[in-house]
């Protein structure tokens, strides 16, 4: 790993309580997190069903902080107009919920936010590379999507690794066009057990977004580990 990129802290709204969301939302902002992580689910691509555009709306009333809306879900397609609407400053979709990949990478840019990509654990990383100038950032999966809560799968430190790799590896211009400079700072984001040990492990492999639940809601007071996160 050549670069280090600035880590950037999302607690996931999953964990906190759906019966107060602007609270909650006010609280990741009191914290000092740098952005919210919103999960959308709606029970077939993964086994649970949770909060939808309009949560994303009140939340977005809530705070002025980045809305990072992780959809796991089929036919994204669908759902980029109406949670851009809702103040989604960041849509990430999942490469194995459409064959449509690139068409709505495009769409989300064109709605003039910032369009991630997320890989599910069993998914190889031989399919990475060639998003990597077509998103803002990758998600890698440290657990397997649906339910908060989850042991960190370790396995994933080489995805991580080798995707970091790629990035620095890659050379182009602005607008994608092959040339001198380096692949500009781009994130790499891991979502799933993440806690001060695993957050840290992550961090050496080369991550630099870090979304985690249990750990930052569940403690007394959430800004000490928002720090200590960050510091890693």
């Amino acid at each position: 790993m050549t670069k280090k990129w600035p880590n950037i802290i999302e607690p996931s709204i999953l964990s906190g309580d759906f019966g107060v969301l602007a609270d909650e939302a006010r609280r990741v902002e009191q914290a000092g997190a740098d952005a919210i992580h919103i999960d959308i689910m709606d029970g077939h691509f993964v086994p649970n069903l949770t909060l939808g555009p309009r949560a994303v709306s009140a939340i977005n009333r809530a705070t002025d902080l980045f809305l990072d809306v992780h959809i796991m879900i089929y036919n994204p397609f669908d759902y980029v107009e109406r949670l851009v609407e809702a103040g989604a400053d960041r849509i990430t979709f999942h490469f194995e919920a459409t064959e449509e990949v690139d068409e709505v990478l495009e769409y989300i840019r064109k709605c003039n936010i910032e369009a991630g990509l997320a890989f599910r654990p069993e998914t190889s990383f031989s399919f990475i590379p060639r998003f990597l100038t077509k998103c803002d950032m990758i998600l890698i999966m440290t657990v397997n999507p649906g339910f908060g809560g989850q042991a960190f799968m370790s396995d994933m430190l080489e995805k991580i690794k080798l995707t970091r790799e790629a990035c620095d590896k890659l050379k182009i211009r602005k607008g994608g066009v092959v040339g001198d400079s380096s692949l500009p700072p781009f994130n790499i984001q891991v979502d799933g057990g993440i806690d001060d040990k695993t957050a840290k492990l992550c961090a050496e492999a080369g991550a630099n977004v870090f979304v985690s639940g249990t750990y930052l809601f569940g403690a007394p007071e959430m800004a000490p580990r928002v720090k200590l996160l960050r510091s890693l």
